[in-house]
Formats: C-alpha cells, sequence, structure tokens
C-alpha cells in the first residue's frame, strides 16, 4: 500500500481535502470512513476484525463459525440486563455493545472523522524490537459499503385497495362488462347515490395502511453477504464524541482486500508536532473520551509527556 506517505499535519489535511474526498459527477463528495492505527497493517495488524485474530477458528466451517458467533452473543445477551438500562432491540444493537466493551466480534471500529483516525494514528509512538519509533497509519475506506440505515429506508409497496370513488368510476366506466355488481362489497345498491364521508377516506387510510407490504426483511449481522456499513445507537459517550461507525464484516476472519482501502503512512517523526496541532483543534483525550480516563489520560499528555509544553 502506502498511498499516501504524511509527513506532517498540513500534509495530512491536504490530503484528506484534495486527495480522498474525490467528487462524483454530481459535485458531491462520497462519503469516507477512517481508521487510525499505530501500526502498520502488516502481519498482526492487518485490517480484519477482532474476531479474525484467532486462527484456530479457520479449522471451523462457515456454519460453525455463525453458530459459534450467534452462541456467544446469546450468552452475552442473557448478561445485559443486569448491566444495561435500554436493553438493545435487535442483534446488531447486541453485538454493538459486546464489540464495545471488547467482546470478539465480526465489527471494525471506523470513524466519519479524519482528525479522530489521526489521533487514534498518533497518540501513541510504538516502537519495534530493536527500539526504533514506527510509523503509523490512517486507512480510508473507498469500496463505499452498502449502509444499514439504507437498508431499512427501503420504501414499502402499498396493494391497492378497493374505494368508494374507484367503485363509482367502475359502475359507469365498464365497457367490457367485467363488473357485475361493483357496489357489491360496499353493501350499496346499483344506482344509489354515494356521498363519500371523511369518515370513508379515515377507513380507506387505515386500509392503505394494513395492506402496506413491509420492507425487505433485515438481515442479522451474521445473514449479511456484503460488508455493510452500520450506525450503532450511542450505547456510550465515546462512540458519539468519536463519530464512530462500525463495518460489519461478511467474511470476519479475512483481512479486507487492498482495493478497498487507501493507506496514509504517518511518518513517526510527526508524530509530535502532529500531537499538539491536535490538542490545538481539540482533538484529544478528554474530548474523545469523555470520563475520568480521558481527563486522566489528558492530565498524562499535557502535564507529564510533552512537559506542559503546547
Amino acid at each position: 500500500m502506502n498511498d499516501f506517505p504524511i509527513d506532517s499535519f498540513e500534509e495530512y489535511l491536504h490530503v484528506i481535502r484534495d486527495e480522498i474526498g474525490i467528487p462524483e459527477g454530481d459535485g458531491k463528495r462520497v462519503r469516507r470512513y477512517f481508521r487510525g492505527q499505530s501500526r502498520l497493517a502488516r502481519g498482526s495488524y492487518v485490517l480484519r476484525p477482532s474476531i479474525g485474530r484467532y486462527p484456530h477458528l479457520n479449522n471451523l466451517s462457515f456454519y460453525q463459525q455463525r453458530k459459534l458467533e450467534e452462541d456467544v452473543l446469546d450468552t452475552f445477551g442473557n448478561h445485559l440486563l443486569s448491566y444495561v438500562n435500554h436493553l438493545p432491540r435487535n442483534e446488531w444493537e447486541s453485538l454493538a455493545i459486546a464489540q464495545h466493551h471488547g467482546l470478539p466480534t465480526r465489527f471494525m471500529d471506523w470513524t466519519t472523522n479524519p482528525l479522530v483516525a489521526l489521533y487514534f494514528a498518533c497518540r501513541e509512538t510504538k516502537k519495534d524490537k530493536d527500539n526504533n519509533p514506527m510509523d503509523s497509519a490512517v486507512y480510508v475506506l473507498i469500496s463505499e459499503p452498502t449502509r444499514l440505515s439504507d437498508l431499512k429506508r427501503a420504501p414499502a409497496n402499498i396493494i391497492p385497495v378497493k374505494d368508494l370513488e374507484t367503485v363509482k368510476a367502475a359502475a359507469t366506466d365498464d365497457p367490457y362488462g367485467e363488473t357485475d355488481d361493483p357496489y357489491e362489497d360496499f353493501g350499496i345498491k346499483e344506482g344509489e347515490n354515494v356521498e363519500i364521508t371523511q369518515d370513508d377516506e379515515l377507513r380507506e387510510g387505515e386500509a392503505q395502511a394494513t395492506n402496506a407490504v413491509p420492507p425487505k426483511d433485515i438481515p442479522t449481522p451474521f445473514e449479511i453477504d456484503e460488508n455493510i456499513i452500520y450506525d450503532p445507537p450511542h450505547v456510550s459517550p465515546r462512540i458519539r464524541a468519536q463519530d464512530g461507525v462500525l463495518l460489519a464484516c461478511h467474511q470476519p476472519l479475512l483481512p479486507l482486500e487492498e482495493k478497498d482501502v487507501l493507506e496514509l503512512v504517518i511518518s513517526h517523526k510527526a508524530h509530535d508536532d502532529i500531537r499538539r496541532r491536535l490538542d490545538q483543534y481539540g482533538v484529544f483525550d478528554k474530548q474523545l473520551f469523555p470520563d475520568l480516563d480521558g481527563i486522566a489520560k489528558w492530565l498524562k499528555y499535557r502535564v507529564f509527556e510533552i512537559n506542559g509544553m503546547t
């Protein structure tokens, strides 16, 4: 990979603005998702869900893998009531909570905010086995996966139902003689004058609602046949603060294909300056982790790691 080497904060902003946000034909910019990693996606840090980090699962068949995931989520779900105020409405929400609390799942954490991804890439400079500082990376998802919210918005089809106006028209406009008694279903005698009342219209609307065909059933995370972007409910303030989204992977034991992502390699030499710039922009510990852990990490950085200098 190494599609874009980054040596400064300004260079990162330039690439995100001018290279990554490629305009479509109508002039709109495509939706992008970002993931920051303190290590490059090589070796044990390849881009795959956390459940894909356990090689022994490769010995299971597809159905055995799926049953394992479902059984683990069932067990996790049995304990939720004691710990949460809001029970999840479906398996998507249950799995998102499990992911948030560290259970290996087929979800991958991404963000819609490129500065948040840069934070996770540069917050801590890792070192190799020889104690040399290592470059980090921000990965950009460019495959434009389907969003679960779009699947949920699939329009419902309406089954046409009879209404009094249609019946009246049928009584006078039936050149083929296909309607024996168009009024029969409504208890109306032929030739009788009919007044359409508000109650009739309300009943008509209720009939249409009753006969609406529901949208296509939404698959569970274990039934998908493509990668899906899921905007999880705010089960934690961190998800909201980090503009987090989840990528549900239909092949969770395999890494993402290289064609699906771009790699922005952040030089370790730029880490210190990037950390300071992010802090100035308000993208740092206490903002992204709105809890005591975030406050502690922020004070640790400001007081001890940079000697109080900003």
